[in-house]
């Protein structure tokens, strides 16, 4: 072994030696050091052990914190990582930082919003994807330029544009590519390459990675801070970050772009919402995000498929401009114009065909509405006739014009027509509703002399809860009475009423508190008491005191109120017999709201629940 062998391999050995300290140091086990031996072997400065940064300084490229103004609060200790770390870095002293990532951002609010655009900012933009160059692209100091060379001379490596704007080709020397476009790099790197190359040497290059940037969001958004990405993220990707625009504050048509205090592009991110339109900005480190403050606003309300609140930044904007926005349903007809501004409320309303001629100001609420007039309804008429099932008849047409044009059967009951009508199903269950809500409030509020009496109230007003409950699932037949009116035919038809003309069956119907509800055959000598006996009798919950007999037409006789000798209600063919449940005496409280409810129950829907 030569002398100047034996000193390099004396050189190897102390360099492995000391990093082999090094990385005992930094795993925790020169934790008992004494500071100088600590400083001699190059583990901390001879001043301190720590180094403190501000948190500020802490942000790498890869975390999306906003930054904040360094105070003295706001300093963490980073311990320098001597293992594994590159030798110039520890020949500097560049200390290595781990961060945190950022906190995720809740962006319910934006969700929740009735701003029209702040649904665009749900964290959607703001995930990482894959870089894809546009051919306008223009290279960047940063980029990296992926260079393949083949033939007599090979080459294959990623070159970076140093801050020149060059990238240095072997055997061909700088090349200046700052500003190229992307469709334009193949052209200029292989002029140059020809240039010392006449023969027998190929070349290509392409971008293989978009320069890493970091980009100020400011204004009015949910988070300004510093945020990283790259120079083709587009700029909801930014904006993303920030959480988006502050919908009470920010402007959705005023977002601009800045470098070196210049305005470079506004953009206006309702014609990306509406019309999918993005212009590709090529952002730069250092550039400014920056969302102006909120302009002129309307409320759109009604028949709308963007039923939101607008911005608009023209002093001759219409109803008509607001309309394009809105999107009007095709069932609109009018718009009403509520002038909020001032110490006078005005209310306005126009066709909207006269849309263009009505100006917006800020602060009014846009509400479109249908004024349509009924021009022909629809009936449906079914049961025992030869017609048709479906009429579309004018409006205001009566009853008796509509059954004059139907054939009865031989097997129709004409004077147990049945109508059903939507608006009174709505209605009945209104006034079930009702009763059932004054029944609940009666069962909660009932009073008890003794706690055994109200622990007894309790579990009875447990049950009776259930049982409400039950009752509020009951949808109304919606049927009107017909029988015992006057001019019947001059009774005006609605919209979607069905007349049923039933058949002549010669069938009673007995149903609820009997043993067994059936169907029986109509018999002049049968009364209720023979129908209930030839359904078995009644049950142990049933109320023998009152009868319900429901008839076809929908009216009804009532057994209680007409009780006595000579007035037995008579029973006619198609007719409904219910016995209804008796209610135990011990809800003294609420025995006749409970009893009221049973019997409207009977009566609207032909249901009763046990």
């Amino acid at each position: 072994m030569t002398r100047n062998t034996a000193q390099r391999y004396v050189t190897i050995n102390t360099t492995a030696f000391l990093i082999a300290i090094l990385s005992f140091a930094s795993s925790g086990y020169a934790l008992g050091m004494s500071a100088s031996t600590k400083t001699f072997l190059g583990l901390t400065s001879p001043k301190e052990e720590q180094v403190k940064l501000p948190s500020v300084a802490a942000s790498t490229s890869d975390t999306n914190q906003p930054t904040t103004a360094p105070t003295p609060s706001s300093t963490q200790t980073v311990v320098i990582q001597s293992a594994g770390v590159p030798q110039d870095a520890l020949s500097t002293g560049v200390p290595m930082v781990t961060t945190q990532p950022p906190q995720q951002y809740d962006y319910s609010a934006n969700l929740a919003s009735d701003v029209f655009g702040a649904n665009l900012f749900t964290g959607s933009f703001a995930r990482e994807g894959a870089t894809h160059f546009n051919p306008d692209y223009a290279v960047a100091v940063g980029d990296n330029i992926q260079v393949r060379f083949w033939g007599a001379f090979e080459y294959d490596a990623p070159l970076t544009v140093d801050p020149q704007g060059n990238i240095f080709v072997p055997h061909v020397g700088p090349l200046q590519v700052l500003g190229v476009r992307n469709q334009d790099l193949q052209r200029v790197v292989d002029s140059a390459v020809r240039r010392v190359y006449r023969a027998n040497v190929y070349s290509y290059a392409s971008l293989a990675a978009a320069q890493p940037v970091r980009v100020f969001v400011g204004g009015f958004v949910n988070r300004p801070g510093l945020y990283s990405g790259t120079s083709m993220d587009s700029l909801l990707h930014y904006l993303d970050q920030a959480g988006g625009i502050d919908v009470e504050r920010g402007s959705f048509l005023g977002v601009q772009v800045k470098r070196a205090n210049r305005t470079r592009a506004t953009l206006n991110l309702y014609d990306f919402i509406l019309e999918g339109r993005m212009p590709l900005i090529q952002l730069s480190d250092g550039d400014v995000i920056f969302v102006t403050p909120k302009q002129k606003g309307v409320k759109v309300a009604g028949l709308a498929a963007n039923a939101k609140r607008f911005e608009f930044n023209s002093e001759g904007a219409t109803v008509a401009d607001l309309a394009r926005l809105a999107k009007p349903m095709a069932t609109a007809t009018h718009v009403r114009v509520t002038r909020n501004t001032g110490t006078t409320l005005n209310v306005e309303y126009y066709p909207l065909a006269d849309a263009a001629r009505v100006p917006l100001r800020s602060g009014d609420t846009i509400e479109f509405t249908a004024d349509k007039k009924q021009g022909t309804i629809t009936v449906r008429v079914e049961g025992e006739h030869l017609s048709a099932q479906e009429y579309v008849v004018p409006y205001g047409t009566r009853l008796g014009t509509l059954m004059a044009k139907v054939r009865y059967n031989d097997r129709a009951d004409k004077n147990s027509l049945q109508l059903f009508r939507q608006s009174i199903i709505a209605r009945q269950k209104d006034m079930l509703d009702s009763t059932l809500k004054h029944l609940e409030t009666s069962v909660l509020t009932a009073r008890s002399g003794t706690q055994e009496e109200a622990q007894l109230r309790t579990e009875e007003a447990a049950m009776m809860l259930q049982w409400i409950d039950r009752a509020k699932s009951i949808q109304p037949s919606g049927q009107v009475l017909l029988a015992q009116a006057d001019h019947i035919d001059r009774l005006l038809l609605e919209n979607g009423d069905v007349i049923r003309i039933p058949a002549v069956d010669n069938l009673v119907l007995v149903s609820g508190e009997v043993m067994f509800p059936n169907t029986v055959a109509l018999a002049a000598d049968k009364d209720i008491e023979d129908y209930i006996a030839t359904a078995g009798g009644y049950s142990q919950r049933a109320d023998t005191s009152r009868i319900v007999i429901a008839h076809r037409d929908g009216s009804f006789e009532d057994t209680e109120a007409s009780s006595g000798w000579f007035s037995e209600p008579d029973i006619r063919p198609g007719d409904e017999i219910m016995v209804l449940p008796a209610v135990d005496p011990k809800y003294r409280q609420v025995f006749k709201e409970f009893a009221t409810m049973i019997y409207q129950m009977g009566l609207g829907a032909r249901v009763f629940l046990k």
